[in-house]
């Protein structure tokens, strides 16, 4: 009975519970820009308002948020072990930071390293899943799994796990670490960096406004989507793929050298406008979430927000 009393006591109870409700904020925030960012990841052409007439007239406002289950289910989890992970790197990488003296920019960007390869074991079969969902009214094509089709995330992953088992639902996992590494490295830095020019000294008051996190957020998240971008494009059409349909790329290797050669290297950045919109929204929100509900409960619930705006 005293188990949450005592962990969200803790330090580490406190980042992870923050950082759960900053994946909330920005699981809904930002899905529908990411369902369109996915469809023209996916698409021969069309631009950003083509697809998304397409996929209005199609399915409507809901197919915006077709999938959303899956990311939203394990995303409190996920992106609390995230922030809570980054944070006990920062201080390992660092162990002379504390509550005054936040961790260097070098700790904080080993960390954000450190994170985005071990967060990667979790994210795999979730965006897997998710990606499944967001393409099902592509049945037509040859790398979208039909049995996807009209069924919830759920049944979807149940339907990978017994076609092709663990090794299934961890498909793409190399091209997500690879990805997630050094964007999380980018990631973390942007927004201690941006935050200290913002609103200098905050990163040892902690008293930046709701402005400075919105801001640094927003750029955190376009940093770190600009960096790895190409590889989130081959990540996209590898996940696509499944095992018992034809398979068009055989690799990621083999992914990026038919992309290109079919579509030129401009593949490699289709979407990226999509991605940078919703990154921006999508990370304000995360590290806004994230700060004020640290502070409300370092404050024992008792959040004041004189100096947030």
């Amino acid at each position: 009975m005293d188990f949450w009393p005592e962990f969200l006591a803790s330090s580490w109870g406190k980042e992870f519970v923050a950082g759960g409700i900053g994946g909330v904020a920005g699981i809904v925030s930002g899905y529908p820009l990411d369902t369109l960012r996915i469809r023209q990841q996916h698409s021969t052409s069309g631009s950003a308002i083509t697809v998304l007439r397409n996929i209005m007239s199609n399915g409507g406002p809901a197919a915006l948020y077709r999938g959303m289950g899956a990311p939203l289910a394990s995303v409190t989890f996920q992106n609390a072990i995230v922030f809570q992970t980054n944070a006990v790197l920062c201080r390992a990488f660092d162990p002379s930071a504390t509550d005054k003296r936040p961790p260097s920019y070098k700790a904080v960007a080993l960390g954000g390293f450190g994170t985005g390869a071990l967060q990667s074991l979790i994210l795999t079969p979730v965006e897997l899943v998710k990606i499944r969902l967001q393409l099902q009214d592509l049945g037509s094509s040859n790398h979208v799994d039909l049995n996807s089709s009209r069924h919830g995330p759920m049944q979807v992953a149940k339907n990978i796990f017994k076609t092709e088992g663990y090794k299934g639902l961890y498909r793409g996992l190399t091209i997500t670490m690879l990805r997630d590494a050094p964007s999380h490295c980018f990631y973390f830095w942007t927004y201690e960096f941006m935050r200290e020019k913002l609103h200098p000294g905050c990163r040892e008051t902690g008293q930046e406004t709701l402005r400075t996190m919105l801001v640094a957020g927003g750029l955190a998240g376009v940093a770190s989507w600009v960096c790895c971008y190409p590889l989130d494009v081959i990540k996209t059409r590898l996940q696509a793929q499944s095992k018992f349909k034809f398979q068009k790329y055989s690799g990621i290797v083999d992914c990026f050298y038919k992309s290109v050669k079919e579509e030129g290297y401009s593949v490699l950045w289709r979407g990226l406008g999509t991605a940078i919109a919703r990154a921006f929204v999508v990370n304000g929100a995360i590290f806004s979430a994230y700060e004020l509900s640290l502070r409300c409960l370092a404050n024992n619930g008792g959040f004041h927000a004189e100096n947030t705006i």
